[in-house]
């Protein structure tokens, strides 16, 4: 069993807190705002909260230099595994519950021409009922990869919106020629593409309100 810190309200809360605790504890932490957050997290989510499938999930990708000039690993600054710890399986990593899915998101600069084998994509994780180590890899082809933003995933480009929406918002150097302004553009057409999920109407509309308030006085006039 994991811990699941869980915060609530505002004025002394404290963010950084509740998620240095979850981290530690190798568990999970989530805000709640509003009922139906609540109601999500304590009757929708539970049971892959309390239910385990996987410990000490690690992912490591080791891509092909001919193809990948250059890449960058988006957050994950306090759960990185350095390279040569990937198969000790005395390192610490993180947990996954059942119904649950990570997402790591790489920036790529591929190279001008290249084809072939873009890397390899690797997982290993601790089978929490018979404690066996469980390792899968796979080739992930140049030809595989999308060149433009609307010709991946619809759930990938909701990714990359939250991502970049992350990013804005904590100042990233790499965001500086990005605005809130594209994220909220962004979003709203994903969630056109996702009518029936609620969560990205809710992120669309957060985006746009934000969009909002940071438009000069003029325009929101």
């Amino acid at each position: 069993m994991t811990p699941t810190t869980v915060g609530f309200g505002m004025g002394n809360y404290n963010d950084v807190l509740m998620e240095r605790l979850a981290n530690d504890e190798d568990g999970s932490y989530t805000y709640v705002d509003s009922l139906s957050q609540a109601r999500r997290i304590f009757v929708e989510d539970l049971t892959g909260t309390l239910q385990l499938i996987a410990r000490d999930a690690k992912i490591q990708v080791d891509f092909n230099a001919d193809v990948v000039a250059r890449y960058r690993l988006l957050g994950y600054e306090n759960r990185r595994v350095a390279d040569r710890d990937f198969r000790n399986d005395a390192v610490d990593a993180g947990e996954v519950g059942s119904d649950h899915s990570v997402t790591a998101l790489y920036e790529l600069k591929l190279r001008e021409g290249a084809s072939g084998p873009g890397g390899t994509v690797y997982v290993r994780y601790e089978d929490p009922e018979t404690f066996e180590v469980v390792e899968a890899s796979r080739i992930f082809d140049h030809d595989e990869l999308a060149l433009e933003l609307e010709g991946a995933s619809v759930r990938f480009q909701l990714a990359v919106a939250v991502a970049e929406y992350a990013e804005i918002l904590r100042g990233s150097y790499w965001a500086q020629e990005s605005g809130i302004v594209d994220v909220a553009a962004m979003a709203m057409r994903v969630s056109e593409l996702l009518p029936e999920d609620p969560d990205v109407a809710e992120f669309a509309e957060l985006v746009g309100r934000a969009a909002e308030l940071s438009a000069p006085a003029a325009r929101r006039r």
